[in-house]
């Protein structure tokens, strides 16, 4: 086979990136290790920045997410018994973010995909990368007892954080930046009505908690737990009991609970591989660098990625200008590199960290008191949590 981009990974990166490019008559090929239906049984983020929403509809696959999707024009910091708002809006000139599942924006992408006949293989096994640095890159991968090669002009990596992508760079030439949290998210995805319009953030005493949504009947929540504890350690009943524990008793007392359809517990890791391009292969998404889940930016970060790479392959097979090509590592590490900053800053603000000394925690408070307290340090947190400007 042979094609102009070759693109690893069937999540919603890769398949945003086939359509857009397929909508400019930009021949590609997704390559998914996994199934369909394993791909949008994941249960993932559901905050999208304004940007990335435009993206969508730019990809002509917004219809769906414009109908169902949530606009939240803010969210609620919550500590102790005390719920103050952060205004979005107001803090940015009008900017909002979209609360819609990241599942059902796969599956609206992998229904474009079908309906323009997209080329989206599964279940490739063994998938391997060659001549990378050559003017001729070319990807193999294993269908039952046959090898089948795909000859493109060039390879995107976004085959997420195990992937063979980034692991086919050399390790004298790619740099890996990465800090662990002491803690991870065990969350509940549950088929009840949301507890509050807008996202509640909570910090506590017993430690972090989250209530989040996916429509108006179902309902995502977490709460943060060591990393020791196991999913099968926490009933439904615990679960909630825990979640109310931590949450201002006003809103503990409205909260619907009901059984659980998933339970899962996500460690909590901050990362980035320098650079995000080698020779004729790019790195996206996680592929490259992941997130805390706390500022919402890990589907967002793969979004400005794919943003990058369209316009670059754009400006390549429309214009013959390889300047977006040549500059995608540095622009996209750019903004990579803030929202490292911003998951980062959120996640300390509002955890209780296990070897935290009284300096610290009397550092953290006071941290909180300034926000509230400065126009300037909201509206950088509104700024952040909209999405910086591609």
């Amino acid at each position: 086979m042979k094609t102009k981009v070759g693109i690893i990974g069937g999540g919603p990166s890769g398949l945003l990136l086939s359509q857009l490019l397929d909508l400019k008559g930009i021949d590609n090929i997704v390559l998914e290790k996994h199934s369909r239906e394993y791909v949008l049984g994941r249960i993932r983020a559901g905050v999208l920045e304004h940007g990335f929403a435009a993206l969508m509809r730019e990809a002509q696959c917004g219809e769906r997410m414009d109908a169902e999707g949530e606009i939240h024009d803010g969210f609620y910091i919550a500590e102790g018994d005390k719920k103050r708002r952060v205004d979005l809006a107001g803090h940015t000139g009008g900017n909002s973010v979209m609360v819609y599942g990241q599942t059902e924006l796969t599956r609206d992408l992998y229904d474009a995909r079908s309906k323009m006949g997209g080329k989206v293989i599964h279940n490739v096994e063994d998938v391997t990368l060659h001549d990378l640095k050559s003017d001729a890159p070319h990807i193999t991968y294993r269908d039952g007892d046959d090898i089948i090669r795909i000859d493109c002009d060039y390879v995107i990596g976004a085959d997420g954080f195990h992937g063979v992508s980034r692991k086919s760079i050399p390790k004298d030439v790619l740099k890996e930046y990465e800090k662990l949290y002491p803690f991870g998210w065990l969350g509940v995805l549950s088929r009840t009505k949301p507890v509050s319009p807008e996202l509640i953030y909570a910090k506590s005493d017993r430690g972090f908690a989250l209530c989040s949504m996916r429509s108006q009947v179902l309902s995502r929540y977490y709460i943060q737990v060591p990393m020791s504890d196991k999913v099968e350690d926490w009933s439904d009943d615990a679960f909630w009991a825990e979640l109310k524990a931590r949450l201002p008793k006003e809103v503990a007392a409205e909260l619907e609970t009901g059984q659980s359809i998933e339970k899962s517990i996500a460690p909590l890791r901050s990362f980035v591989a320098e650079p995000m391009r080698y020779g004729n292969l790019f790195l996206a998404g996680d592929a490259a660098h992941i997130v805390p889940p706390t500022g919402a930016r890990g589907l967002n970060s793969a979004a400005s990625d794919i943003y990058y790479l369209y316009h670059a392959l754009l400006d390549h097979y429309k214009d013959g200008d390889d300047t977006g090509l040549e500059n995608y590592s540095e622009k996209a590490l750019a903004r990579i590199w803030k929202a490292q900053r911003f998951s980062w800053w959120m996640t300390t603000l509002l955890h209780k960290f296990p070897d935290n000394i009284p300096y610290d925690d009397r550092l953290q408070q006071t941290e909180m008191d300034y926000l509230f307290s400065s126009e300037a340090a909201l509206t950088s947190l509104a700024e952040n949590y909209v999405g910086l400007p591609f």
